[in-house]
């Protein structure tokens, strides 16, 4: 097997590698658990909560340590902009069009990447969680679909903190005093269930709350807080 598939070229790679790790061991302190169920090699969901714009970057870190090579998906204007735009197409990247009928292709290539062995971080919810309380939110069945779809194992992760460094509307990071990041990785999430079932929208619904379900328990571990019984939905938000 290939133990370079989906990673960036070595260049690019030790760049990045150069430059995010020294800044996130000065200004973050760790609080890692959970490394021994991300599978080394092989196609590889991960799917995790999503608090900060600096959520992506710390479990970027969180996944190099314990062997994977993460490829995240980001807004397609990033791609646009000089120089930095190259750069995260170098570091193998997938643009997502948001609000188009060009969105499905980064679901398409996502699918290429986990088929070649790649590791994909994604965020169920889409988008920051916009709970009060700070929990994953209802999540959007792409992930779900893409893990029926190919087979590849999902692994939950919660993380905890990334918001106190970079609120969610902070133009500015919150550097000192220095923040804990606490991640929480778990087993595959069982999906078998679903295998061999047609991918209608009731099947999907099911595995996507299958998923969620488990990321949002290991974030009430690391809180040590009772999670609420049912996801937030913005959609029903103003209908209470």
């Amino acid at each position: 097997m290939n133990r370079r598939a989906g990673r960036p070229p070595r260049f690019w790679e030790g760049l990045a590698v150069v430059v995010v790790k020294p800044i996130s061991r000065l200004f973050v302190k760790r609080r890692w658990g959970g490394g021994k169920h991300i599978p080394r090699s092989g196609g590889l969901i991960i799917a995790a909560n999503h608090l900060s714009w600096s959520d992506p970057v710390l479990l970027a870190h969180y996944l190099y340590n314990n062997g994977r090579w993460p490829t995240i998906l980001a807004k397609a204007g990033i791609f646009r902009i000089p120089l930095l735009g190259h750069a995260v197409t170098q570091l193998q990247a997938i643009p997502v069009e948001r609000n188009s009928t060009e969105a499905t292709k980064s679901l398409k290539t996502a699918e290429e990447r986990l088929r070649k062995g790649a590791c994909i971080l994604f965020y169920p919810e889409g988008t920051i969680s916009r709970d009060p309380e700070l929990w994953p939110m209802a999540g959007k069945t792409g992930v779900a679909r893409l893990a029926l779809a190919t087979g590849v194992p999902v692994i939950p992760i919660a993380h905890w903190g990334a918001q106190e460094l970079l609120p969610y509307g902070a133009k500015k990071p919150r550097l000192l005093p220095r923040k804990t990041f606490h991640v929480l990785a778990g087993p595959p999430v069982d999906l078998s269930k679903y295998a061999g079932q047609p991918m209608r929208g009731s099947v999907l619904r099911n595995a996507t709350a299958d998923i969620t379900a488990a990321v949002t328990g290991l974030l009430a571990e690391i809180r040590d807080e009772k999670a609420p019984e049912t996801p937030y939905d913005p959609k029903n938000a103003g209908n209470g």
